[in-house]
């Protein structure tokens, strides 16, 4: 029996084996622990982050939910005032539901298209 992370893992291989950004559309790769979410636009060409934010920047008391929906726009806020309007998503191995799926939703409620 394989474990939980070693799922994950054999995924988010299959998942980057697919999916990889650009300086023009870049990837939103979100990174999600107990406490809290992270998420990134990364650029895989050079190999660098153009645009990060975590739910750790923002001090609010709220469900984890609502914090992903809230992370999500602020990313978009950020990417939008460095001129990006469009991303691929990167869910990073974990399953489209919860807080990865408020993140994007935020994300796109914000105004990236991907």
């Amino acid at each position: 029996m394989a474990t939980k992370s070693a799922r994950r893992s054999k995924i988010k291989a299959r998942i980057r084996s697919r999916v990889t950004g650009t300086a023009q559309k870049p990837r939103l790769s979100v990174y999600r622990s107990n406490k809290a979410i992270y998420a990134q636009l990364i650029d895989d060409l050079n190999g660098t982050t153009m645009i990060s934010t975590s739910s750790r920047s923002i001090a609010d008391k709220v469900t984890k939910v609502e914090m992903s929906v809230m992370v999500g726009k602020a990313l978009a806020e950020k990417a939008l005032a460095a001129g990006l309007t469009t991303c691929v998503f990167d869910r990073n191995g974990y399953l489209y539901h919860g807080r990865v799926k408020a993140l994007a939703e935020g994300a796109r409620e914000g105004g990236l298209n991907f």
